[in-house]
């Protein structure tokens, strides 16, 4: 059960109404995450602005950044995000092998070197304690210049921010990405978060 009760739609404040919009544009339905940001909603636009610059306009592809977010959120063992970022790469473009690859990028033909420097350093970023080096940031060289570096530095930090968030939280997870999980993943590849889902 979630720590910190989530609002209802009834409950929520005038001043959240466009975070919780822009939420549901952006990804289909309103993250359980959101309705319990929105207890603080001067938090809840700040983060919505945050996301609207990480996934608007950018260097890096939208889809590369939903797969940096899952595997930082694997290295960080956040099943809520991970299952958030699979069904946003999916819901972005990126092929369904790609996302059920994504696991084993580092040896799959369906990523390149380019894409393998980022995730390299999303995986090593997302442990506890962070592992990123120097020849991460070497790695990216070859590929990414300064402003696609930061992007992808971004793109991670956003994910420590929610991967701590929604652990400590227990938040529960939607149909949505829980059934978009569970039909993507083995069962030894995916961990979908039952204990924190209603059963219904």
């Amino acid at each position: 059960m979630t720590r910190i009760t989530p609002l209802t739609m009834d409950e929520l404040p005038d001043e959240t109404q466009a975070a919780l919009k822009f939420s549901e544009n952006l990804m289909g339905y309103v993250p359980n995450s959101v309705m319990t940001m929105a207890h603080w909603p001067e938090l809840l636009g700040a983060f919505r602005g945050l996301v609207s610059v990480i996934y608007g306009e950018s260097t890096i592809d939208n889809g590369l950044k939903r797969l940096i977010g899952a595997v930082v959120s694997a290295a960080a063992g956040c099943q809520y995000c991970k299952a958030h970022t699979t069904l946003g790469a999916r819901d972005v473009g990126v092929d369904e092998e790609k996302v059920k690859a994504v696991w084993d990028y580092q040896s799959s033909d369906l990523f390149n070197a380019a894409e393998r420097a980022a995730l390299d350093l999303a995986f090593a970023a997302g442990q506890v304690p962070n592992t990123a080096t120097d020849a991460h940031f070497t790695a990216l060289d070859a590929f990414y210049d300064e402003r696609q570096k930061t992007e992808i530095i971004a793109v991670i930090s956003m994910f420590g921010f929610l991967n701590r968030w929604n652990d400590s939280l227990a938040t529960e997870l939607e149909d949505k990405p829980f059934d978009s999980a569970s039909a993507l993943y083995a069962a030894d590849q995916w961990q979908a978060g039952q204990h924190r889902r209603k059963e219904t």
